[in-house]
């Protein structure tokens, strides 16, 4: 039992990077679960205050999540149809072949995004787009970055405790 907690904390904690640039997936939840897993093994004892202090951050993280996109859309003046064009941009950014897609996607989904808004004003919708893909790569950042230090701190706690999976 302990090893499939392993694999799974281990492919929910890498998951959750990937977590940090996909909209359908909370990053740095994810890789938090990864952790939870972990812990919930025999093999590594449970750290209850570790656990709650990373679910903290986590939660804390996937709310503000839902803020800084709007927060750089609105600072530069633009309006949700950027954000929400920023988010399907996004989307087909991934799958799209050209280097950078996700970042052109996002670029580019804002820019459409406030065009339908107001069609009429070119320069604002440039600059509110600029501000909503600002607001993708802040949220973005902070996502990965603490995705990577969960994802690190799985593997060093496992590398702590690998013996007693194996014994």
């Amino acid at each position: 039992m302990d090893i499939i907690l392993l694999l799974l904390g281990f492919t929910l904690a890498f998951l959750g990077i990937i977590g940090a640039f996909l909209p359908v997936l909370p990053g740095p939840i994810t890789s938090w679960t990864g952790l939870l897993l972990l812990h919930l093994s025999k093999a590594v004892p449970m750290d209850t205050s570790f656990l709650v202090v990373t679910f903290c951050i986590a939660l804390l993280i996937f709310i503000l999540d839902y803020f800084i996109p709007a927060l750089g859309t609105k600072k530069f003046g633009g309006s949700k149809y950027g954000v929400y064009g920023t988010t399907i941009g996004l989307v087909i950014g991934l799958f799209s072949p050209i280097p950078f897609g996700i970042l052109i996607g996002a670029f580019v989904g804002a820019l459409v995004g406030e065009l339908l808004y107001d069609g009429t004003d070119t320069n604002r919708a440039v600059k509110a787009s600029f501000g909503a893909f600002l607001g993708f790569l802040a949220s973005a950042t902070i996502k990965f970055s603490v995705a990577v230090v969960y994802f690190v701190l799985f593997l060093s706690t496992f590398w702590e405790f690998k013996a007693n999976f194996w014994g």
